[in-house]
This record gives structure tokens, sequence and C-alpha cells, in this order.
């Protein structure tokens, strides 16, 4: 059986058919333009594939309450073009399939649960840190949703002594993606995180940051293992610090084999940068179950 996969993002669509065992068997990706531009080639892509559902993964905020009116649209993005649209409806209306729909990092949870490195895990966290930060949740067999779906790239945070950068969010001057995403280290330092590889005090105040979030997310979500993806993560350098400042930051405080097993609780993701198609996939399936 064959799956549609589109994990919508701000910069471009990538456009995927794989089969239920998570097996990508082609791939494309497109740039994100305008609507008018875009949805007619995400249309012709899947159009004739045969496809049994499709699962799309996207850049937010998005509305996931199958109740409310503006279901499917995404909505207040600062990508004008995009903001109150009706992503799932105007597929829809070309391909009428079954449509599973949540956020792209929420697919990332969902592919590194179902078939990357917390399948053997109930509850996970997956990060990516990159442009932005997003947070994908999966918890007691499920993908976490509430009032809306989690924003935890925006927690706030207590500043490093020694870091005066003032943020590049516009919305808070001391959250995490603020001060801890790609463009925060190459606006802070004046490079890209690749050319700052040898610079300790750059991924001092980058682990302070992040594992100071991830302390929150421990105590409040619970989670059996963390998973950090995303483009700053390829600096691997990061996760021991990362790891460590954690452990301090705790204090003691929370004593499970998983906290004590730091390396194995703290990890990067492991399915090659595809987790993020392969959870649209199972989104698909998913969805397809339920109908």
């Amino acid at each position: 059986m064959l799956f549609g996969a589109l994990e919508a993002g701000g910069t471009k669509m990538v456009l995927a058919i794989g089969n239920e065992n998570g097996e990508i068997l082609e791939q494309v990706s497109i740039p994100t333009e305008t609507p008018s531009i875009t949805i007619p080639k995400i249309i012709e892509y899947y159009k004739g594939k045969e496809i049994a559902a499709l699962g799309i993964g996207s850049f937010g905020p998005i509305d996931l309450d199958k109740k409310s009116k503006t279901y499917g649209y995404i909505t207040s993005t600062p990508k004008l073009a995009w903001a109150n649209y009706d992503l799932v409806g105007n597929i829809k209306k070309e391909l009428p399939l079954p449509i599973g729909f949540d956020t792209d990092v929420n697919g990332s949870a969902l592919g590194e649960a179902t078939w990357g490195i917390t399948k053997d895990v109930e509850s996970s966290i997956y990060i990516t840190i990159g442009t932005g930060v997003g947070i994908g949740v999966y918890l007691n067999g499920g993908l976490l949703h509430g009032m809306l779906h989690p924003e935890a790239g925006h927690v706030l945070l207590s500043k490093h002594p020694d870091d005066k950068f003032e943020g590049v969010c516009p919305y808070h001057p001391n959250c995490l993606e603020g001060l801890a995403s790609g463009p925060s280290i190459e606006k802070r330092w004046g490079k890209k995180a690749i050319d700052l590889k040898d610079n300790q005090k750059v991924w001092e105040i980058e682990a302070y940051y992040i594992a100071q979030a991830l302390v929150g997310y421990i105590l409040t979500l619970s989670p059996h293992r963390i998973v950090l993806g995303g483009g700053v993560m390829h600096q691997e350098q990061l996760f021991p610090l990362i790891r460590s400042k954690v452990t301090e930051l705790l204090n003691g405080y929370v004593r499970t084999s998983q906290i004590n097993d730091m390396e194995h609780y703290i990890v990067p993701a492991a399915l090659n940068d595809n987790q993020g198609i392969m959870g649209c996939i199972q989104l698909a399936k998913m969805e397809l179950q339920n109908k």
C-alpha cells in the first residue's frame, strides 16, 4: 500500500511516496512560494500516484481541532501569504483522500517514535533547533495536542551571565528560539554556526539555553527520552555539554535510570533527517485506519 507524505516547511516543501513500513520510495522538494503557485504543484505530484492516504506535517501555528471551523488551516504565521490559509481543505478539493495533519515537528516526533530512536519508549520529545526551534511531544502512545499544539520553542529562559545578546524573536526577548536558533547564533557572533565549531564560548552559551529548556520539559512532561535534531544539532560537540548542564541544573532532584544514563537519554535523531517525512507516512496510515 502506498502513502503520500508532505513535509510543509516555511522554506521548502518535501513531497514523498512511501509504504506501510516507512520506506521512502521517491522524494522531491519544491520551494515554498505563495499558495497559488505551490499548491497546484503539490496536487500535480500526488495525482495518479494511487496513494491510499496523505499525511501532512506543516509549519505553523496550525489549527488541529477537528471541531473547529478552521481545522486544517495555517493560522497566524509570519509568512503572510499563508496566514489563515486552508491547507488541508484546498488539497482535499483535488485529492479526495484521508488526510492526516499535524505540525512538522510533531511529524518528526512520530517518525522517531514509530521507526527511530524512541520506538522502544512510551513517551518522548523531539526538538528541532535550526532556523527556528520546534518541539514535538509523543506521550502515552500519541501526539500531544491541547488548546493548540506544543509551542515550547518559545519557553522563556534566564539569560547566560556573559550573554548581552537581545535575541531574534520578535515576540520574546528571552525565549529559546530567540536565544538558541541558528539565526540567533549568526546574529550574536557574526558568523554561521558551522564556522564557529572551535569557539568554545559559543557552544557553552548554546548548551546553557538548550539545557535550561530541557530541564523544564523533563519536569513538566517527564519523557522517557529526548531527541535533538535540526541544523544546529549537527554540531555534535553540543551533546556532552547539554547533558552535563542538564545534570547540573536538575541537581539530583530527579532520580531515574534514564537520568542516570544521559548518553542514552538525550540523543541525536536517528533517521538520517528523514524523520519528518517518515512521520508523515505514519500520519497518513493513522488517518486511513481512523476512517
